[in-house]
């Protein structure tokens, strides 16, 4: 059994507001990496870029940030970008779901590898038990759920919605 948590138009006003608080974040920057996690999280971020483009001035570089989800330490983390195009740069990692921090902690452990400006992460849904002690800067909604219960996200169709299952 699935319930909706949130349909198209709340996702797209999430989408918008973390966009927001993304750009005043970053207000005096020329430029604004924004590095999706492969599946989910790329999607979301391609989401939060388009925003971006639309409400500032800044130059948004997407960036893909892959890894094995079930096994990271296995195959390591990988960017689309070379390591040089984000150094001293602002960065934020996006993902769809913060669920138990692995995937996240892993894609931070990344990044602080190369000197940064800073480094700030962003997901559409914030599960509120977590594996790891990382948290979402900007978070698009909460969610108190049982480790039995599961997150998922539809954001490749024109209706995206967000599911309780």
């Amino acid at each position: 059994m699935s319930n909706q948590i949130l349909g198209h138009t709340k996702i797209q006003h999430k989408i918008e507001r973390i966009a927001y608080q993304i750009y005043e974040t970053n207000v005096e920057e020329d430029e604004i990496i924004v590095a999706g996690i492969t599946g989910g999280g790329l999607l979301f971020a391609k989401k939060i870029a388009a925003t971006l483009e639309k409400i500032t001035q800044a130059s948004i570089v997407l960036c893909e940030v892959g890894m094995d989800k079930q096994n990271p330490l296995a195959s390591g983390v990988t960017t689309s970008l070379p390591e040089k195009d984000y150094e001293n740069k602002s960065v934020v990692l996006v993902d769809d779901v913060l669920n138990s921090g692995t995937t996240l902690i892993y894609g931070v452990h990344h990044f602080l590898k190369t000197p940064l400006k800073q480094l700030k992460t962003a997901v559409l849904v914030n599960r509120n038990h977590k594996k790891y002690p990382v948290k979402a800067d900007y978070k698009g909604i909460s969610l108190s759920t049982s480790l039995n219960e599961h997150v998922r996200v539809e954001l490749r169709s024109k209706a995206y919605s967000v599911y309780l299952e």
